[in-house]
């Protein structure tokens, strides 16, 4: 934005809580699908870690157009400052710049609960492993911001997350 006289207006955000990601946290964080795949297949059925395989993309592409469909709703200007990514521990699609933690919640919340809608609707066409492993990978992925705003529970909520590599930053403008 540019005031009357030609100067450029910034907007400056003061740091008020960075949380940092352990790479104790993310290792096992890495190697829960590992476990929950071995106890699925002790428990549930030896098929389920071929069924873990074919869910993973099937998640990633239903928290997507939940999370898309939800920003699309909240308007045009926060889509593109989303973007899906591959690098743990923001796996899926996540904000790439800084955003208001009310949207962030919110496209939580909708990802969340209709993933799992979806996941319970899939049982009564699906093996049972398949479900599990839908629901395996749906908590899995969403656990990393789970974490982020549990520990943000404490603050406002009017403020901006902006997620990096290894943590995850919340500012107040």
């Amino acid at each position: 934005m540019a005031d009357p006289h030609g100067q450029a207006t910034f907007y400056h955000y003061r740091l008020v809580k960075k949380i940092q990601i352990p790479k104790s946290l993310l290792f096992l964080y890495l190697s829960l699908p590992w476990l929950a795949g071995a106890a699925g297949a002790f428990w549930v059925s030896p098929y389920i870690l071929l069924d873990m395989l074919i869910a993973f993309p099937i998640v990633l592409w239903i928290q997507y157009v939940v999370g898309h469909t939800v920003l699309l709703l909240q308007g045009s200007s926060y889509r593109k400052r989303w973007r899906f990514r591959l690098k743990p521990p923001w796996l899926g699609y996540n904000p790439e710049q800084h955003v208001s933690r009310r949207v962030f919640i919110l496209v939580q919340f909708y990802t969340c609960w209709i993933g799992i809608v979806l996941c319970v609707i899939m049982a009564f066409w699906s093996p049972l492993s398949f479900t599990v492993a839908l629901l395996i990978w749906h908590l899995w992925l969403l656990l990393p911001r789970g974490y982020a705003l549990l520990r943000l529970s404490g603050q406002r909520k009017d403020g901006m997350l902006k997620m990096n590599d290894q943590d995850i930053s919340y500012y107040k403008q």
